[in-house]
């Protein structure tokens, strides 16, 4: 079995509208800060040194994360919308399909018919508990200004399409699944319907979770391949960080 990480990571200065504050305490630190908790100084430590470690302040949706229903709106068709402690955990584990769409103008809007066609390039039908995971190509700008626009996102459509077909789980390689944000606020001036966060807003309509700031998708097959994407279980939150991975079964390789 290989494992591919699907993950950006949790930095100072990420590429993110919000990104997390890490102050790392080194081993020097550690005999300071543990000698005054155990009453004894720092020089009996071996070496003089204890234990590294890190304070980080952070949002929920920093990094890689799984969105939460809540995330969305309070409710999803009438009912409580779940937090991230309240979701299913096999919404987060099942088989990966990879749909490409790097060939699409960065900031443009995933139809529909975009993803039919997608799926029809790679001969596949959505299933039930199967993941989706979209590639927009965004996360080869991480760490740079083009990060944010460089990604397209999905429509209502879109997204109420992937959802029909049992789908209870989306990913995607950018900072959203929906368009960047100053494309959806020019759309929304221009008077278009449902311009503003379509993706995540059609989640108070149908219960779904969305994996965002993926990365590495280039390393994965477009089928045959398992997703894994549990997240930190955080009490009432919208959100949680997790370390998403795809898990390829080689044994077919091996034998040859």
């Amino acid at each position: 079995m290989r494992i591919v990480d699907l993950s950006t990571p949790h930095q100072n200065g990420g590429s993110e509208p919000y990104p997390p504050v890490i102050e790392y305490m080194d081993h020097r630190d550690g005999a300071r800060r543990l000698g005054q908790l155990a009453g004894i100084p720092p020089e009996d430590f071996p070496g003089g040194i204890a234990l590294a470690t890190e304070k980080i302040t952070a949002s929920a949706h920093s990094g890689t994360h799984v969105d939460a229903p809540w995330h969305y709106g309070p409710e999803v068709a009438g009912k409580k919308a779940r937090t991230i402690d309240e979701i299913p955990l096999d919404w987060c584990y099942g088989p990966g399909v990879r749909l490409d769409f790097r060939n699409m103008e960065a900031g443009s809007s995933i139809s529909g018919d975009d993803v039919r066609r997608a799926l029809d390039l790679i001969d596949h039908k959505l299933s039930p508990g199967e993941i989706v995971l979209i590639q927009t190509g965004a996360d080869a700008y991480w760490m740079t200004e083009q990060y944010l626009p460089a990604q397209s996102g999905l429509s209502l459509e879109a997204t109420a399409y992937i959802l029909d077909q049992g789908v209870r789980c989306i990913g995607i390689d950018g900072w959203g699944l929906d368009r960047p944000v100053a494309k959806m606020a020019e759309a929304h001036r221009r008077g278009e319907p449902n311009a503003l966060w379509p993706a995540h807003f059609h989640g108070r309509k149908q219960e779904y979770i969305q994996i965002e700031k993926l990365a590495n998708l280039d390393a994965v097959p477009e089928t045959g391949f398992v997703v894994a994407a549990f997240p930190v279980k955080i009490l009432g939150a919208s959100a949680g960080w997790c370390r998403a991975v795809a898990l390829i079964d080689e044994q077919g390789d091996d034998n040859e």
